[in-house]
């Protein structure tokens, strides 16, 4: 499904920015992609979807690798970081996460879901964790490998996390990482959304992850917090601030 799909076309349609927003998507959904086959998924012929690269990545939408792919470029993180405002988080979520980073003396880590996927809204880094390229602002993680995910599927019903990670798909990372549905479930029904979620080596080998979702109102927006913890244990006194920061963003 593009974004275009379910949308009355209108009268004054302007063909090169839907083309560009078309190329972008593809981008955004497969990165890593050379151009004849973003291309071929976005339904341009060759010449105008190298323009249209072209473009984007002069504007910084795109990114081009070192092997010729492209990737998403961090124009569109930083769209996406301006809207935390509009979103319901302010500048002092990133005040709330560096305090976290500094307490615990692990990165911190605000997740939502947005589009259907598990998305980093924001981090503080901190020097007793390793880096993790995966875990950036404006990227998608996977909802079933990673606590953060975890602890966002607590907050839905059983229809519409199953809808999110089999739309998604449950790659394996690691020998731990649950591969199917019915494995899922069985983790998740040992969970507690009003608890610490922890995951040990499942997103990545030797690492541990711990969340805690934000407690809403009706209507509002589901959002998790989480760290990483270069060990199997997570100490006490960080699963303790991830409840305390939990709870202050309740009241954000």
């Amino acid at each position: 499904m593009t974004l275009y799909s379910e949308r009355e076309r209108p009268d004054d349609l302007v063909q090169s920015v839907a083309r560009a927003l078309r190329v972008l998507e593809v981008v955004t959904r497969s990165p890593g992609l050379p151009v004849k086959a973003i291309a071929r998924r976005s339904g341009l012929n060759l010449s105008t979807t190298y323009h249209l690269v072209r473009t984007l990545a002069y504007a910084g939408y795109v990114a081009r690798l070192k092997d010729g792919t492209y990737d998403v470029g961090e124009q569109v993180s930083n769209r996406f970081y301006e809207q935390l405002g509009s979103l319901g988080r302010g500048p002092d979520t990133r005040e709330v996460l560096r305090h976290l980073a500094q307490s615990t003396g692990y990165s911190a880590y605000l997740g939502r879901i947005s589009a259907g996927r598990v998305v980093v809204v924001d981090y503080a880094e901190a020097p007793g964790s390793p880096y993790l390229e995966d875990l950036e602002r404006g990227l998608d993680v996977s909802a079933h490998a990673t606590a953060l995910g975890k602890a966002l599927l607590l907050g839905m019903s059983r229809r519409e996390r199953h809808e999110l990670v089999v739309e998604a798909g449950l790659r394996k990372f690691t020998p731990r990482t649950a591969t199917d549905i019915t494995a899922l479930d069985g983790q998740l029904a040992r969970m507690r959304p009003d608890a610490v979620v922890e995951e040990h080596g499942e997103f990545r080998d030797g690492i541990t992850c711990a969340a805690h979702l934000v407690p809403r109102r009706h209507g509002e927006a589901a959002w998790a917090v989480g760290l990483t913890v270069p060990d199997e244990m997570v100490p006490q006194h960080a699963r303790r601030e991830l409840r305390l920061v939990a709870s202050d963003l309740a009241g954000a």
